[in-house]
């Protein structure tokens, strides 16, 4: 063993003791990331060439500090982002909500799909939906000053288009014209507020986590909007908590215009985000 991985084992104690739920991912990519190289190569650093910085980024982890802050990058299905302070960080659990927006838009009779990700943040799910639709038209609405300065150099280069603008307001010359509108918005009860990881609570921005006293604030909102800017027979899809499963859908009902609300489970098999079709005239 080189003197880097035995660093990263005595690493891996120090993130367990601190309550880091992946102690060993979150050492060896820190590791990786000082050194500038893969996970994986980490047995081919030389003693010589350790760097004692990584026990700065080790404390910082063991604060509890989001691994991607310390990094600076996430990554999302296909894609890297730079990420930082000022935004939601992307998890793992969204990619299943992309993964089925993506094959929905795919199975549309449509040649230029566009869709519409409001609430877009690090700007993820649009960079996602962009790069596995070719030919869609993506459009990222975020309202924060501080996250878009991240979605902007997420975006630079891409096909996808950013607005600074209010998910409950935006884009109204879109109006029935839209395939999919997607989201993750925040979602988690104000009375939640001291049962969420501290990576969250601490470093994520509070509108990108909370939405009123039952979560639904802003999903409700999203119900509206989205109803407006789709075309009949266009689709909603909505990240949710794993317990509003049986909440969600319900938002989406007949009376209000639209057809087949249902909810779907995350790679957990955890109730994770609600999709529905705005019903034909």
């Amino acid at each position: 063993m080189n003197l880097l991985l035995a660093e990263v084992a005595q690493a891996t104690q120090r993130l367990a003791d601190a309550g880091v739920p992946s102690p060993r991912f979150d050492a060896e990519e820190l590791a990786a990331s000082v050194h500038g190289v893969k996970r994986g190569e980490l047995h081919s650093v030389p003693d010589r060439d350790f760097d004692a910085r990584y026990w700065e980024t080790i404390a910082r982890r063991e604060a509890r500090e989001p691994l991607q802050h310390i990094t600076g990058r996430a990554f999302f299905r296909y894609l890297e982002l730079q990420v930082g302070p000022g935004v939601f960080v992307p998890r793992p659990e969204t990619e299943s909500v992309v993964g089925w927006a993506i094959d929905a838009v795919r199975a549309m009779d449509v040649v230029e799909p566009l869709i519409v990700d409001l609430c877009t943040g690090s700007g993820a799910i649009a960079l996602a939906m962009a790069q596995e639709v070719p030919r869609s038209r993506v459009h990222g609405v975020e309202l924060s000053e501080d996250a878009l300065t991240w979605t902007r150099k997420n975006a630079e280069g891409s096909r996808v288009t950013i607005h600074r603008g209010d998910a409950a307001t935006a884009l109204p010359e879109l109006d029935g014209q839209v395939d999919l509108v997607i989201s993750n918005p925040p979602y988690i009860p104000l009375t939640e507020w001291e049962y969420v990881a501290p990576e969250a609570r601490d470093h994520d921005p509070e509108m990108a986590l909370f939405s009123g006293e039952d979560g639904l604030d802003l999903i409700r909102s999203i119900e509206r909007t989205a109803h407006r800017l789709l075309r009949p027979g266009g689709l909603v899809v909505v990240e949710h908590a794993d317990t509003q499963g049986g909440q969600v859908p319900w938002i989406f009902t007949e009376e209000r215009g639209w057809a087949d609300a249902a909810d779907h489970p995350d790679l957990n098999n955890r109730p994770r985000f609600a999709t529905a079709r705005k019903a034909m005239p």
